[in-house]
């Protein structure tokens, strides 16, 4: 059978199937099912800054109580009897820890350039093979400019990388105007992969109450041709990990990012849907199409559909816009 090791991070994983972020590990017995199934490390729920940030300013207002008040403040918890989101978490992690044999990645979920130092070691302590550093800035005033975020962005990652000593993985959003530029800033600044790309929940309007709501909406196969792209063109500019992230539903999406030149597939959405067995599934579907092909490990699929290798580089690039255009096809009976 061929061989599915990988590396992610400087972790030797046993396949490329990694569960990605979602609400799954909040629950005690999932991440288990999910190791059942195959998956090869686990990516925990994020741990955001305001959940942090609420949770101290909670404490700060009701549980430190001035001596002057000892008689009232008697009706209010201590503080050994609050358990925050931060102190939920880290059990978390040790929990995992524990009980699973596969990798456990916490994922940080913040913008600020203060505080994270002592959360990345605490989620280290707590026993965290490495951390996602999920950080996402929403310019919202004319008066910030794309370089302004890039720094902010690398100033966070390195006060991360100065505090732990795990391996730190960014995810990224796909808004940067010169990417492989920020990825390589990135691997400079000490990152040891990137996850492309993070996959935002959009704000809708209600027409019929006229608020704005969230709404949870689910990725498609679509959704991950952009990821692909990238991680084409970044393989063999970089040696640091490259994760796909997002789109990831089948074996067939898998592979795609896998010749493209990533080193992981996340999967999210998927397992949301059709739950652990398509984890099974698809490692089974991927054994499969390697062996058919002729390919004895997944070393030797990785990148070799990447720009670097393809025989015409310019299928990643902006021709592949005008060849998409001119190849299109009105359906039939459609008339213009």
């Amino acid at each position: 059978m061929p061989d599915l090791s990988t590396r992610y991070l400087g972790l030797s994983l046993k396949n490329p199937i990694v569960p990605s972020s979602t609400p799954l590990t909040r629950d005690a017995d999932a991440p288990l099912h999910l190791e059942d199934a195959g998956a090869a490390a686990i990516v925990m729920h994020s741990l955001f800054e305001e959940d942090v940030r609420n949770d101290e300013r909670m404490i700060e207002r009701f549980l430190i109580h001035p001596e002057s008040f000892g008689e009232a403040s008697g009706h209010l918890p201590g503080r050994r009897d609050y358990e925050s989101k931060l102190d939920r978490y880290l059990a978390q992690v040790g929990y995992l820890k524990e009980r699973l044999e596969i990798p456990v990645v916490a994922s940080l979920n913040g913008d600020s350039l203060s505080g994270w130092v002592g959360l990345g070691r605490e989620l280290e302590a707590a026993g965290a093979d490495a951390l996602e550093l999920n950080a996402w800035h929403l310019p919202g005033t004319v008066f910030e400019t794309a370089g302004g975020i890039e720094d902010r962005y690398i100033a966070l990652l390195t006060e991360l990388k100065a505090a732990v000593r795990i391996p730190v993985c960014l995810k990224l959003s796909p808004f940067f105007s010169a990417l492989p530029n920020f990825v390589r800033r990135a691997e400079k600044a000490g990152a040891a992969g990137v996850s492309l790309f993070n996959r935002f929940f959009q704000p809708d309007i209600d027409l019929a109450s006229l608020t704005v709501v969230d709404r949870v909406q689910l990725s498609s196969s679509a959704d991950g041709l952009l990821a692909m792209r990238w991680i084409a063109i970044l393989r063999g500019q970089t040696p640091i990990t490259l994760a796909a992230s997002g789109g990831i539903h089948n074996t067939a999406d898998a592979l795609k990012m896998l010749l493209a030149g990533a080193d992981v597939t996340h999967v999210a959405s998927g397992l949301l849907l059709n739950g652990p067995p398509l984890i099974s599934q698809m490692l089974q579907d991927m054994e499969r199409w390697l062996a058919e092909h002729e390919y004895g490990s997944l070393e030797q699929l990785k990148g070799s559909m990447s720009q670097r290798k393809h025989p015409n580089p310019s299928a990643y690039a902006r021709s592949a816009y005008l060849n998409a255009i001119d190849s299109f096809t009105p359906p039939a009976g459609v008339r213009y």
